[in-house]
């Protein structure tokens, strides 16, 4: 949110500088994130002074161009060539002498002595636009021949310096969403910092409001209470719509809102001035001389301001008058039925509505302005009336005007204030040091709190319904420390600690050691939204949309579910790295994923019996695995190094990669892929991902994608086997080599089980050099090339004895696999 340091001043009289002012408000809690110097006119006419033409001739080299020659109050006139076509002798201009800068929106550049179609010009002579004074540029300004030669333009032309402060608001701050609720902190933190009451707020005055007639009188009836517990309004008549005054303009220019007429403007000032909310309509399009507040039918079509038709919820509160809908409540007018140039009657709305109901509304329609900010947070129902007044007094005198009805105030509800008993030893106790009391009610009196009831123990204060967020004692103590000053709580001398029984295994730190290995193997971690897109559902089979976790009120069709895996925000990080061209990556990313179960009972025991989340870990490798070199040529990613990866983190979990139960995978959106059980539960599956799968992310390599179900794994890490060690080995181990012929559907890893079922004692390891399919076997067959290392931890291995255990090695394999000996 960002103030205007000249408009907070005019409600606390302090001359404080804007950066001390800054200080203060930050350390109150109202962050000052950026203190950016603002001019009314960029540059402040800096360099730019009142200039006499004293001669006028025509270019010889161009047909537009003006050789002139300026008294600037300098020692000899300047030499400018000027294009302008009205630039003639003995005018009164304004000219940028060399050295200024001049600025056309976020753009500048400096005048510069130079040659002009071989000319000399020392300055020029400047139109209004170019000095951001005026929008014409139909030639250069022609000054009042009263004005003064040689004296700077600000002079005559007056630039407001200020200082625009961008504050970072919180959520629960809708007390402070204005430059009086700053002021309010502001006066606060003074008054307890400099230990003293003389700074008190400055409230602008609505005495001189009065009903001049009721001839033009608006009917008000609201049909929904509970989304619009307050509905104040009135009608003015006679105004004569126009351009602000330039003070007008460079308030709200300071704090980011662009100037559209004095009226919309007024209530754009009103807005910033107290926080609440107002809009002004067209009184002569209100048909039926009657507004209704109410929600219209599903799919109502309406357009706003911006030309964009929206199709209306029936949540969407709206304004109304007997025939259409004028205005989204609390979010954003309708084109049809605001202020324009040709307006004389208007009807000007203050109102209170339900946070919630505007929240939601606004989150649907995708729209985020000024009004919502401020309606969804909490505005104060109390202040709809002063704001109507206030914004009457401000357009009688900006647009003239009489009100011609009485005010219209239709109320759902009491709006008292909260009520709150803070014990001083509930205090005491909150803070870790004594308070004193007197101080503790000050700041609180500073904050506009009422004391109802004090004495020794206790103080009884009703809160501003401004401060929406403020209703029990800790939220009071939390007030008072605030301005207090959290740097005057002081550290205790002692910490107290008492020891606590820690879970084992302790996942988190499984997570980080997990982490820190994959780091050191080139992976970057990766940190994605759980929130993601329904339509990456409809793509993937495997993730049936009708197990989405949906979100009521999503911020967009971008994020309206909850992820069921987290392969794409992973796919979504590849892509974005790709477009910037890093092609080549490996990352993981630790992640809960979610499911709705529709078969799933829903009890009042259980009420969230269909909703289901798990912990999942992610690899990703794509691109090369390592540069292109002198001596090596770049070595594209493949689906056993990730593999090795994976396995490298189930060993680290205690797992026996190779004793896991591993099955081709089924999943469609893999080209193919393994999945690996454990006691018969699925821990992880391996995959290289399909085209299709990785064309709606626009990714142009080959992506191979591993996900371990970490939920499971800890489950069972309990139960895993613990690592062992043992002496090296004193007797040599034995290798022996056998190519034998196999279906195609037979995998090593069959192989592998078999012959460790056959002979688990001296066999220690078994390995695959070489696959060959081709026209020398029979077709559908392929042949395995393997190795198998035998070893004793007692003796040495006789030739009998390896034959041997070879043999049944072989005939184990002959017989449940149907192999051949090549």
């Amino acid at each position: 949110m960002k103030i205007s340091y000249n408009w907070l001043k005019q409600y606390v009289d302090c001359d404080y500088s804007a950066e001390k002012v800054s200080e203060v408000l930050t350390s109150t809690g109202l962050e000052v994130e950026d203190l950016t110097p603002f001019e009314s006119v960029k540059g402040a006419l800096k360099g730019v002074v009142v200039g006499q033409v004293l001669t006028c001739t025509d270019h010889p080299n161009s047909d537009h161009l003006h050789l002139t020659t300026v008294d600037c109050g300098g020692e000899a006139p300047l030499h400018i060539v000027c294009g302008a076509p009205n630039v003639a002798a003995g005018q009164k201009v304004l000219v940028a002498t060399i050295g200024t800068e001049l600025w056309k929106g976020d753009e500048s550049f400096v005048i510069k002595k130079g040659k002009i179609r071989g000319e000399v010009s020392e300055g020029m002579i400047c139109a209004e636009d170019e000095l951001q004074l005026g929008s014409s540029h139909d030639g250069i300004m022609v000054l009042p021949e009263s004005y003064e030669v040689g004296q700077p333009a600000s002079h005559y032309f007056p630039v407001e310096q200020d200082y625009t402060l961008e504050i970072g608001l919180t959520a629960n701050r809708s007390d402070a969403t204005s430059h009086y609720g700053s002021a309010r902190d502001l006066v606060a933190a003074l008054n307890q910092q400099e230990k003293t009451t003389r700074y008190h707020l400055i409230l602008p005055t609505v005495e001189a409001f009065k009903v001049h007639d009721t001839s033009n009188d608006i009917e008000v009836v609201v049909e929904d209470p509970a989304a619009c517990p307050r509905y104040s309004g009135l009608t003015i008549s006679g105004v004569k719509v126009g351009e602000s005054p330039a003070w007008l303009k460079n308030r709200l220019a300071a704090v980011g809102i662009r100037s559209i007429n004095c009226i919309v403007d007024a209530t754009n000032y009103v807005l910033m001035e107290i926080g609440q909310p107002m809009h002004a309509f067209d009184a002569d399009k209100i048909a039926g001389k009657k507004i209704i507040v109410k929600c219209l039918p599903d799919g109502t079509p309406f357009t706003t301001l911006d030309g964009a038709e929206r199709k209306l919820t029936p949540t969407n509160l709206m304004i109304c008058n007997t025939q259409e809908p004028m205005c989204i409540a609390g979010v954003f007018g309708g084109l049809h039925s605001g202020v324009t140039e040709k307006t004389t009657n208007i009807f000007l709305e203050s109102a209170y509505f339900n946070p919630t109901s505007i929240r939601k509304t606004a989150h649907y329609h995708g729209l985020q302005t000024d009004a919502s900010f401020r309606f969804e947070r909490g505005a104060d129902p109390n202040s709809t009336l002063y704001a109507l007044k206030r914004a009457t007094l401000l357009i009688q005198e900006l647009a003239g005007g009489t009100v011609t009805s009485e005010i219209k105030d239709v109320r759902n509800g009491d709006f008292k204030p909260a009520q709150v008993d803070l014990s001083f030893d509930y205090l005491d106790r909150t803070a870790g040091q004594k308070i004193d009391r007197t101080q503790a009610v000050n700041i609180l009196k500073s904050l506009e709190c009422e004391v109802v009831e004090q004495d020794e123990q206790h103080v009884v204060v009703n809160i501003p319904t401004c401060k929406v967020d403020v209703t029990r004692p800790a939220d009071v103590v939390e007030e008072i420390l605030r301005i207090y000053g959290y740097d005057n709580i002081a550290f205790p001398a002692k910490v107290t600690a008492s020891s606590s029984h820690a879970v084992k295994p302790d996942a988190n730190k499984l997570q980080q050691q997990v982490s820190d290995m994959l780091a050191a193997n080139g992976f970057y971690e990766i940190m994605n939204n759980s929130l993601t897109k329904a339509a990456y559902s409809t793509a993937f089979e495997a993730f049936d949309e009708i197990h989405n976790i949906k979100i009521i009120n999503p911020l967009s069709s971008d994020l309206n579910v909850m992820r069921q895996t987290l392969l794409w925000g992973g796919l979504e990080t590849i892509a974005f790295n790709q477009n910037r061209q890093i092609a080549d990556m490996k990352c993981f990313e630790f992640g809960n994923v979610y499911r709705f179960d529709p078969n799933a009972k829903q009890t009042a025991q259980q009420p969230l019996a269909p909703y289901s989340e798990h912990a999942c870990l992610d690899l990703f490798i794509t691109g090369n695995m390592h540069d292109e070199n002198w001596n090596s040529s770049p070595k594209p990613a493949d689906f056993f190094e990730l593999k090795h990866y994976m396995a490298g983190v189930l060993n680290r979990l205690r797992f026996c990669f190779d004793e896991l139960d591993a099955r081709e995978g089924t999943l469609p959106h893999y080209e193919y892929s393994t999945t690996y059980l454990h006691d018969g539960q699925e821990i992880a599956i391996i995959g290289k991902l399909s085209k299709k799968a990785i064309k709606p992310f626009d990714i142009k390599k080959d992506v191979y994608h591993a996900t371990l179900n970490w939920s499971v794994i800890m489950a069972q890490y309990a139960k895993a086997k613990e690592i062992q060690f043992a002496p090296l080995p004193k007797f040599p181990a034995v290798r022996r080599d056998l190519a034998m012929i196999f279906d195609k559907n037979v995998t090593f890893d069959q192989v592998r089980k078999v012959a460790v079922s056959a002979e688990n004692k001296l066999l220690q390891s078994v390995g695959l050099f070489d696959v060959y399919e081709g026209d020398k076997i029979p077709e559908g067959k392929k042949q395995y090339a393997m190795s198998f290392v035998l070893m004793s931890p007692s003796t040495t291995l006789t030739d009998k004895v390896i034959e041997k255990t070879m043999n049944r090695i072989q005939n184990a394999i002959e017989q449940q696999l149907g192999a051949i000996l090549r």
